[in-house]
């Protein structure tokens, strides 16, 4: 499972021309749900976004997390994360999750997610949606649950 995070000003999405999520000060989630992903990617996954120290403190360090600054979520499903670019100039998306799946899998995370913040919106799975956000810092990370499990190198 991968998760591209900004850390926004506000950010916001529409289908059709409808804004359906938008939020202010916090993180946009673009989520990515692989072949191989469970149940147990989408704990450890979430665990870690909402530990995550990405916001200012007093000091204006980066030690506090989303739960820490009361801020928001906004969660776009996007397959295009799983793209393999490493032959021809055409993206392979076969490692991507199965739609039915990798929505059960979305649904999942947002559920994990609203349980601990109060404020967690979302785009509409599988829809052709426009995403405005306004990048903080800008700072952007990228989560993947494969490298999470990998052992660190000093």
């Amino acid at each position: 499972m991968k998760a591209l995070i900004q850390r926004v000003s506000r950010a916001s999405v529409t289908v059709d021309g409808e804004t359906v999520g938008a939020i202010g000060k916090g993180l946009l989630v673009l989520l990515g749900v692989t072949e191989h992903d469970t149940d147990t990617e989408v704990a450890q996954l979430t665990d870690k976004l909402l530990k995550l120290r990405i916001f200012a403190d007093s000091d204006d360090k980066t030690n506090c997390s989303i739960q820490d600054v009361n801020g928001a979520l906004l969660v776009i499903s996007q397959f295009t994360l799983c793209a393999d670019c490493r032959r021809g100039t055409r993206p392979s998306f076969s490692h991507a999750a199965k739609p039915d799946e990798a929505k059960r899998l979305y649904e999942l995370f947002l559920s994990q997610c609203r349980a601990v913040i109060p404020q967690v919106e979302c785009g509409v799975f599988g829809a052709h949606m426009n995403v405005e956000l306004l990048n903080d810092g800008p700072f952007t990370v990228m989560l993947d649950t494969d490298d999470l499990n990998r052992p660190r190198h000093n």
